[in-house]
């Protein structure tokens, strides 16, 4: 019987003692304590290691259908499309059989609280089964993730705004604003989309002009357009709208301070049972890839709408949704790197040239190794960039939810810290780099193939095309290299000390490591913090021109004077070499933390290592040597 679980012995090793789940495990059993484990919710597993054997049959039973039900049928998904039939916008008939199979499954409330309705995973466990299902299909993965990561979505706002109710004996939610929201979704009844993108502010939400407006009678309305919003079509609209002007003469970013954030339906049920329409599609689009994901231009028209929490934090919200998005779109990436991988491989292997099957061709075995390695190195970082956003979250609504002593709510506190900072460093990393290497590996799957890969017969050039959106959506790779670029200069630029502090370890690391493989790692991190020391210098050397040289303290008064949106040109340039060197030391530390926990990690270690150590040359050399002519110009 064929499992995309089962024939995964990577993905499995994180299921399989390879990453500790007990503190997300208690975060997600309102057992937040530092004491014994009590996963005290009513009809909870008995213990943490009962929790994770039931995350097991969960995935494997999503492994099984997917491999069995969804992947044989990638020539109906491939041709599928959504259409237009009235006002409204449908599913092929095959997307609409499957997305109802995965709800009569379960997958809906997969990480939905049990008294709500759901099965009370974390949120990792359905990212781990969208990875299975973008594996099949990438199209069904992205109209599947918009049920869950919705329904999550609006149980944290309506935590973190305080209108959940919440028992305490025993623990459990009673009640919150967005329950039709919540159980809809659960039921399989709707789903819903998050709508920021319109046709004058993509990247740049700044720009945004739909308003959000508040009438004489308390309520709120939201008129504007949007447009490119994956799996639009469907009931509930988390919507990004201005509220606050920008005063004249405010520079490009002020907008970000007038943006709040609104449920909106798109439409109603009247009394008679028919749909009642409160926002209307404006189109659907014919695209290169993800063919049977619907994606529309919606218009509102004064369409009633609730404010989520405070006017004026639209754009703080609207990063929960969108950091939760860029996650999924890692493991989105790693399941169709994965099909890539997997047919290059079965190709090769039958494929005869010159006296041998290619996959005995120096080049393509190695072609297919690097292909390997890079997929492994990603759902590292996947996991553990969703692991750190989840724990962050859940420490959140266990603030607002579950009462622990005084000691206790401190360690927390810290947990939640460290697990935000982690995960606001990790994510741009991830979405960057899944996405530029799945467009890599998927071209390669490609030229693997031939002449066969160019053709729709073998249904690896669609693998290709569905790729080529991930280095788009969700915030495009130059965004995420920019957020990158900013947050580790900045963290440096306000903690000088500690950043020396930093650099001292590496260099000592990298000279003084237990082994090679650790000096090696020592060697990357060291790269990638010398290349900040570098790109700060030439920044501060230029701050301090405007500064008199005599004055005490200029070098410390340049430092705090940074501007990023006027003065780190140079490090704009650069911001996908430092990326890139970022993303490298990274995952080499968390691939080395592994193996020294499980010997049988050591090999994709010193593979990642043989690769990541000559690249973090090439682009220290290329971004301590270049830019100045192109800045020049400019």
């Amino acid at each position: 019987m064929p499992s995309f679980y089962d024939d995964n012995a990577d993905l499995r090793w994180y299921l399989e003692g390879g990453i500790d789940l007990e503190l997300l495990i208690r975060l997600t059993e309102y057992d937040p304590g530092g004491g014994p484990v009590q996963l005290a919710a009513p009809d909870a597993p008995a213990s943490v290691a009962e929790a994770i054997a039931g995350y097991r049959d969960l995935l494997g039973a999503v492994g099984t259908f997917v491999a069995e039900s969804v992947a044989p049928r990638w020539r109906e998904l491939a041709e599928a499309h959504p259409k237009r039939v009235g006002a409204d916008i449908e599913d092929a008939p095959v997307v609409r059989e499957l997305t109802q199979a995965f709800g009569e499954m379960g997958l809906f409330g997969l990480n939905v609280p049990r008294e709500l309705g759901g099965l009370n995973a974390p949120m990792l466990i359905f990212q781990l089964s969208q990875e299975m299902i973008a594996r099949a299909d990438t199209s069904l993965c992205a109209h599947v993730g918009f049920h869950g990561g919705i329904a999550m979505a609006a149980l944290l706002y309506n935590v973190l705004e305080g209108s959940a109710t919440f028992s305490a004996s025993p623990p459990r939610i009673d009640d919150l604003r967005f329950r039709e929201l919540l159980d809809e979704i659960v039921a399989g009844r709707a789903w819903g989309s998050m709508d920021i993108t319109e046709p004058s502010a993509g990247s740049d939400m700044a720009a945004i002009r739909t308003r959000g407006e508040l009438g004489p009678d308390g309520r709120w309305t939201v008129t504007g357009q949007k447009l490119f919003i994956t799996s639009g079509h469907g009931r509930w609209h988390f919507v990004i709208a201005r509220t606050e002007d920008v005063a004249e003469g405010a520079d490009a970013f002020a907008g970000l301070n007038g943006l709040s954030l609104f449920l909106v339906k798109a439409w109603d049920w009247g009394a008679d049972g028919e749909k009642r329409w409160l926002a209307s599609f404006s189109g659907v689009e014919e695209k290169l890839g993800h063919t049977a994901s619907a994606t529309v231009a919606l218009s509102y028209e004064q369409s009633p709408a609730e404010l989520v929490g405070e006017r004026g934090r639209g754009f703080q919200q609207m990063l929960v949704l969108m950091n939760n998005a860029r996650i999924s779109v890692g493991f989105e990436c790693l399941g169709v790197a994965e099909a890539a991988w997997r047919a290059a491989t079965a190709y090769a292997a039958e494929r005869p040239s010159m006296g041998k099957t290619i996959n005995k061709h120096e080049m393509i075995a190695e072609l297919l190794e690097n292909m390997e390695t890079d997929i492994q190195a990603i759902r590292a970082l996947a996991v553990t960039a969703a692991v750190n956003e989840e724990v962050a979250q859940k420490v959140a609504i266990a603030r607002k939810l579950v009462h622990v002593d005084a000691q206790r709510q401190t360690e927390l506190d810290r947990i939640g810290r460290r697990a935000q900072r982690r995960s606001r460093m990790l994510t741009p990393l991830l979405k960057w780099y899944a996405a530029e290497r799945c467009v890599e590996i998927t071209r390669e799957c490609v030229q693997v193939h031939g002449g066969s890969g160019y053709i729709r017969e073998t249904g690896v050039e669609r693998l290709l095309r569905d790729a080529m959106v991930f280095p788009i959506y969700e915030g495009t790779s130059q965004i995420q290299a920019l957020m990158a670029m900013k947050d580790t200069l900045l963290d440096a630029v306000r903690g000088p000390t500690r950043f020396l502090n930093r650099l001292a370890k590496a260099r000592w690391r990298a000279a003084t490591g237990a082994d090679a493989d650790e000096r090696a790692v020592g060697t990357l991190r060291l790269r990638a913090l010398q290349a900040v020391e570098f790109l700060l210098t030439k920044l501060g050397a230029a701050k301090l021109k405007e500064l008199p040289l005599s004055r005490p303290g200029a070098w410390s008064a340049a430092l705090r004077q940074f501007d990023p949106k006027r003065d780190f040109s140079l490090a704009m340039l650069h911001a996908d070499r430092l990326t890139g060197l970022l993303t490298d030391a990274v995952i080499a530390e968390i691939l080395l933390e592994q193996a020294q926990k499980d010997p049988g990690r050591r090999p994709l270690l010193q593979r990642w290592l043989e690769r990541a150590v000559p690249r973090a040359e090439y682009r220290y050399t290329v971004l301590t040597t270049t830019g100045s002519r192109l800045l020049a110009r400019l």
